[in-house]
C-alpha cells in the first residue's frame, strides 16, 4: 500500500509538471498570433491611407494606387509571419 502510494504521488506529480509546459508553451504561442494580428491590422490601415493619399494626389492611376497597397499589404503579412514564427 505505501508502494502504490509513492507511484501514485510521483504520477500526479509528473503529470502535473507536464501540464505547466504545455500551458506555457500555448500562452507565448498565443501572444505570439496576437502580434501577428495587430501588426497586421495596422499594415491595413496604413495601406489604407496610402491608398487615399495616392488617389487623392492623382500623382498615379488608381490600378497603380491598387498594386502599392498590395504591396503594402504583402509586407504587412510577411512582418506577421516573422513574428508569429
Amino acid at each position: 500500500m505505501l508502494q502504490f502510494k509513492a507511484i501514485f504521488t510521483a504520477t500526479v506529480a509528473t503529470m502535473f509538471l507536464a501540464s505547466l509546459t504545455g500551458t506555457s508553451w500555448a500562452t507565448d504561442q498565443g501572444q505570439q498570433r496576437r502580434a501577428g494580428r495587430d501588426v497586421k491590422q495596422e499594415t491595413r490601415q496604413d495601406s489604407r491611407q496610402t491608398k487615399q493619399a495616392c488617389r487623392a494626389g492623382d500623382e498615379q492611376s488608381n490600378s497603380a494606387c491598387r498594386v502599392d497597397k498590395r504591396n503594402a499589404n504583402q509586407e504587412g503579412r510577411k512582418t506577421a509571419r516573422d513574428v508569429k514564427y
